[in-house]
């Protein structure tokens, strides 16, 4: 019997090319729909080809994934075998299977595993890990392991035209729905090594390249107290300017100058103590005329409040499955699209029939837009709504709110 091989071979590639589409869509509607911007840094760094090693900074669990997938979406995974155990799990993640300590039972996998990565770089591939084995929305990165270390060394070994390329990611506020959201690009890590050294030798000169990398496209704090300082500080030197998040985050990594966080705690004690409103821990105020930000509020606020209300099922669920199975800050936001987006999508599929069927195509048009307005919107509205609160019945503390942005901008008072 003849055995046909070109026919099967055809149907592979064709189910990778599917499989690789589904993926890429899934992570993009994840990720599109949870938060609402995510902005690139240094994007003109990204390789656009050829065998690349991303080494990723891991907080937010394994949403990070799903952001990261929307700058490199050729990129494979290496994945904890404990998110590939279930078909539910799988309609989510995918990647090259690796075990971690704690997977004493797929242990034994590891050595294959990393021989597959080292093949997918050999052919042109692109690899995403994170040193890092796990996430934290800690103060600090966790320690950074020396997997992603001897990849490098491995492939380069082989002849492999390896480029290593660090991504750092930064939330506003990782849980939270419809937050921002940046990834910074490093430079990339040098990959000559120095003549005579052994493979020990080898290993730990591209740890320490990778360490470096990865520490400059990250922050780290000395306490959770501090971070938290640094991180409201730094939404609110983004406020009406263009200043990006991270930047001014990496600025205050060494600590809040002394006259800065003596105003910053009187300027907080106060706004709780009169119990105005915060937007990501930040007192917000109009930056012109009260009524324009109130007229924006009246224009915006009704559809956004009627396109949670049609698709509030979705987001109750979504809501509970974080408050009951969310066991840390970083999975908080993965219970949340977890349970909610599928959800979502087979009620938004529901909706659309029912009022095609009942009420007739404009009243499923005016439900898809009133969504997709609400989903665009949402972000803004909570801004408006703060300031307008904060501008109408906290007046007086307007004027001292605005004298802090400006210390804070390193303006004096009366520039």
């Amino acid at each position: 019997m003849e055995e046909v091989k070109p026919a099967s071979s055809d149907s592979g590639r064709y189910g990778v090319r599917l499989k690789d589409l589904w993926y890429r869509c899934c992570h993009w509607l994840c990720a599109r729909i949870y938060f609402e911007r995510i902005t690139v840094l240094h994007r003109d760094r990204l390789p656009g080809s050829g065998p690349v090693l991303y080494i990723c900074l891991h907080r937010n669990g394994a949403v990070d994934g799903f952001v990261y997938h929307q700058v490199a979406p050729r990129g494979v995974f290496m994945i904890s075998t404990q998110l590939l155990r279930s078909f539910f799990a799988r309609m989510f993640f995918s990647g090259i299977a690796v075990a971690r300590k704690s997977d004493a039972e797929d242990s034994g996998r590891n050595a294959a595993a990393l021989d597959e990565c080292v093949g997918l770089l050999a052919g042109g591939g692109a690899l995403m890990v994170f040193p890092e084995g796990t996430s934290s929305l800690g103060p600090r990165h966790l320690p950074f392991k020396s997997g992603a270390a001897k990849l490098a060394v491995d492939a380069l070994g082989r002849g492999v035209p390896l480029r290593i390329v660090p991504l750092g990611i930064h939330y506003e506020e990782a849980w939270a729905f419809r937050s921002k959201v940046e990834i910074v690009v490093g430079e990339p890590v040098a990959t000559e090594l120095p003549d005579g050294l052994g493979e020990m030798g080898r290993l730990k000169e591209m740890k320490r390249r990778m360490d470096a990398a990865l520490e400059a496209v990250g922050v780290n704090f000395g306490s959770s107290e501090a971070m938290d300082t640094a991180t409201k500080l730094a939404y609110a030197m983004t406020l009406g300017t263009g200043r990006h998040y991270f930047p001014s985050l990496k600025a205050l990594e060494k600590g809040v100058p002394e006259p800065l966080a003596k105003r910053w705690e009187e300027m907080s004690a106060e706004a709780a103590s009169r119990g105005l409103l915060r937007h990501q821990g930040v007192p917000l105020f109009p930056g012109t005329s009260w009524w324009i930000y109130a007229l924006a509020l009246v224009l915006l606020g009704p559809p956004v409040v009627g396109g949670a209300l049609v698709n509030f099922p979705p987001l109750l669920l979504g809501w509970l499955a974080a408050r009951k199975l969310a066991d840390d800050l970083n999975v908080i936001a993965l219970w949340r699209i977890l349970v909610g987006l599928p959800v979502f999508l087979v009620w938004a599929v529901g909706m659309v029939a029912g009022l095609v069927a009942f009420a007739g195509a404009w009243w499923a048009f005016g439900y898809i837009i009133l969504t997709i307005f609400s989903l665009a919107f949402l972000y803004r509205t909570r801004k408006l709504a703060v300031a307008v609160w904060n501008g109408s019945v906290h007046r007086p503390f307007r004027k001292r709110a605005w004298e802090f942005h400006r210390l804070l901008m390193g303006k004096s008072p009366t520039e």
